[in-house]
């Protein structure tokens, strides 16, 4: 969604855009670990987007974005948990860190993914969130619940109201944000017969 950060003021070399195939772990990794530390600024606002499949590992429930090379079936060697994703972007000089989650850990469908024969799990929704008071964590869906496209769309339920919200109002503080998009979420939802709850931590 590079163009959508670049109307919020984002200057386009300072935006990554990793789609499709482009979007390996190792690519994710060397941005996370190589290039942020070098490019942000202690003033800086770092913006983190993830859309796509996210699972819970089936022995400590702990949650993993699965890129598009990830394996369900080795998450600790193929995907990025969101414990090491937040312990790298708290590295970062970052004054503020913004991350929005539109991916699910339950392992029960939508965008979340099991290895073949294991069983869906409830991820905790504290994994959604980091301890770090500069990071506050936009997710799509609560830790037992699953997300889903807006067909007519072409967006996740959630991000299509996420970028609605920043279109409305670009300088809207986190909870006003939330307090935008959740109710339309939950409403969307309910209309395809199904509960979608987002989880906002580290509101600011």
């Amino acid at each position: 969604r590079a163009p959508h950060l670049e109307a919020l003021g984002f200057p386009p070399r300072n935006v990554i855009s990793l789609t499709g195939s482009e979007a390996t772990g190792s690519k994710l990794r060397s941005y996370l670990e190589e290039w942020l530390p070098l490019n942000v600024k202690p003033a800086s606002t770092l913006f983190v987007y993830y859309s796509g499949h996210g699972a819970p590992d089936a022995k400590t429930g702990d949650a993993y974005l699965v890129p598009w090379d990830g394996d369900p079936k080795f998450l600790k060697s193929t995907a990025l948990s969101l414990k090491t994703l937040y312990a790298d972007l708290t590295k970062t000089k970052a004054r503020r860190v913004i991350v929005a989650l539109d991916a699910c850990f339950s392992g029960a469908g939508g965008r979340s993914v099991l290895a073949q024969g294991a069983r869906p799990l409830v991820a905790r929704t504290a994994e959604l969130s980091s301890s770090d008071g500069r990071v506050t964590v936009f997710a799509a869906a609560s830790g037992d619940e699953i997300t889903s496209t807006l067909q007519a769309q072409s967006h996740g339920l959630f991000t299509y109201h996420l970028l609605k919200g920043l279109s409305a109002d670009p300088k809207a503080s986190a909870q006003s944000l939330f307090d935008y998009l959740k109710p339309r979420v939950q409403d969307d939802a309910r209309r395809d017969n199904r509960e979608q709850t987002p989880v906002l931590s580290g509101s600011s």
